[in-house]
């Protein structure tokens, strides 16, 4: 059944609700049918799109999101890369729903710390865990933990004015970064460090990152994956901006693709066109107006195929990398069952920084909550957490972090409609609940501040106002203590 039907089966339960008044079925669930007190874990596009949905499709249901974070919006503020702020838009959607009167924010609140999960599951009628991914993928090869090595993750985090990684200071003096992953976060790394800084100047990206990207040495970046070309992950937007970086030229070795246009046929199109493009690049000789701009291009990036990192090489005083080992692999299977076999060749890249973007990964949140730690999912049927009646799921911490925020926007809503289901159903708690009140004063009593909506919206302005001058949109807050400062906490 596709959301449309579901929805449409939803409201003819609710018309049957009306017609069985006589047999007490309205009675027995009246307490939700009044106003179900539902909360939403995490202010990312996952939690913003369920509530949404609940509120939409439940003219009496009030959500309270709680975040971590004293500020909104989690990956469109913290992941989506500056110089996209279309991607951004969305924020004005999320700000709608923040606007209801049935929606409230609690921010500056970090659920498993402050207050745990049963407890907003004995304050609410429903509890949705929709916290993203805030760690990433280990490549667990020796020399990871050198300094000079980072996760994409807590780079990107650094970029857009992450708090927890605003300590990086990631080191750019080396002409040579090798980024491990081949997906659009690696991209989006890559599309930093090589854009001209000027060309960075009017976005929201930090003051701090600014000038440590005005002073980078960096010259060239490889993108390093383990499988061919038909596997990469990233997408043809993403690869455009790539090729069309001003003073940036690509480097692909011809070799990589040989024999790639016979395999085009079997393949879906919108994989069809990216692999068009990147073989163009690869193997025609670029028009006149390309070949200008790449002859005159001072700095380069590049696609290696076909191999898997091995170590990490400490520079010879140990005190940072100095390459990275890669073993050579070949594809055994077909499809989706492609793997990478080493060949039992090995090669150095050298380098001064590497960047692992290998995906990023869900942490448990409590320990009253089932967990995969092999998947990082909790694990859940539709959106139910097994065997935790009244408790949802969202987002990536559902299904893995992978997709687009148009996918996590479908895949919230049907979390949404199987809560709705369910209580229509009277499968969740019959009976009020005190909601936010009972958390307000637990919260209180451990001396815990949360920041709301209008607060947020104060922050907003002081970060357009800071921006005003420089001609930014907005010059991003990146204290959590001067957050609270200014607002008077």
């Amino acid at each position: 059944m596709g959301a449309r039907g579901g929805l449409e089966a939803l409201s003819r339960g609710r018309n049957r609700a009306g017609a069985g008044l006589e047999r007490g079925f309205r009675h027995q669930f009246s307490t939700q049918e009044k106003t179900p007190q539902i909360c939403v874990v995490g202010s990312g596009p996952a939690g913003f799109y369920t509530a949404q949905h609940l509120l939409k499709q439940h003219p009496q249901a009030h959500v309270d999101i709680y975040e971590k974070q004293p500020v909104p919006f989690g990956l469109v503020r913290f992941g989506v890369a500056p110089d996209h702020p279309e991607v951004k838009n969305v924020i004005n959607t999320f700000t709608q729903t923040a606007h209801s009167g049935r929606c409230a924010f609690w921010g500056n609140v970090e659920v498993g710390r402050d207050v745990t999960v049963p407890e907003l599951r004995e304050a609410y009628h429903a509890v949705v865990l929709s916290y993203g991914a805030e760690d990433h993928r280990a490549l667990e090869i020796p020399g990871e933990e050198l300094p000079g090595v980072c996760s994409a993750r807590a780079f990107v985090g650094w970029y857009n004015g992450l708090p927890e990684n605003q300590e990086l200071k990631p080191d750019l003096s080396c002409d040579t970064a090798v980024i491990l992953g081949q997906g659009n976060v690696a991209l989006d790394v890559a599309r930093i460090l090589l854009t001209p800084p000027e060309h960075l100047e009017k976005t929201d990206i930090t003051k701090a990152a600014l000038g440590v990207l005005r002073q980078s040495q960096v010259k060239t970046v490889w993108l390093v994956g383990r499988r061919g070309p038909l596997q990469v992950a990233f997408t043809i937007k993403e690869l455009r901006e790539m090729i069309q970086l001003p003073g940036t030229r690509p480097i692909l070795d011809p070799v990589d693709f040989l024999g790639l246009q016979d395999r085009l046929k079997e393949v879906p199109r919108p994989r069809k066109r990216l692999m068009e493009l990147l073989l163009r690049t690869a193997m025609e000789k670029p028009g006149r107006e390309e070949a200008a701009h790449w002859a005159s291009a001072s700095r380069a990036w590049g696609l290696r195929f076909f191999r898997s990192p091995q170590q990490v090489l400490p520079s010879p005083d140990g005190r940072g990398a100095a390459g990275v080992r890669l073993a050579v692999t070949r594809l055994e299977g077909v499809g989706e069952a492609t793997r990478a076999v080493p060949t039992g060749v090995m090669e150095d890249l050298p380098c001064g920084l590497v960047l692992s973007s290998i995906g990023y990964k869900s942490r448990p949140i409590d320990p009253s909550v089932p967990f995969d730690s092999k998947l990082g999912v909790i694990p859940n049927v539709e959106g139910r957490v097994t065997d935790v009646p009244g408790l949802y799921c969202s987002g990536w911490v559902k299904r893995g972090p992978t997709g687009v925020i148009a996918t996590t926007m479908t895949d919230s809503f049907l979390t949404g409609q199987t809560l709705l289901q369910d209580l229509k159903a009277g499968l969740l708690p019959s009976g009020p609940r005190p909601g936010s009140a009972a958390i307000q004063a637990l919260l209180s009593s451990r001396g815990v501040q949360p920041v709301s909506f209008s607060d947020w919206e104060k922050l907003d302005a002081e970060e357009v106002a800071r921006g005003q001058s420089t001609g930014k949109p907005r010059e991003k807050l990146v204290d959590p203590q001067e957050m609270l400062c200014l607002l008077g906490h």
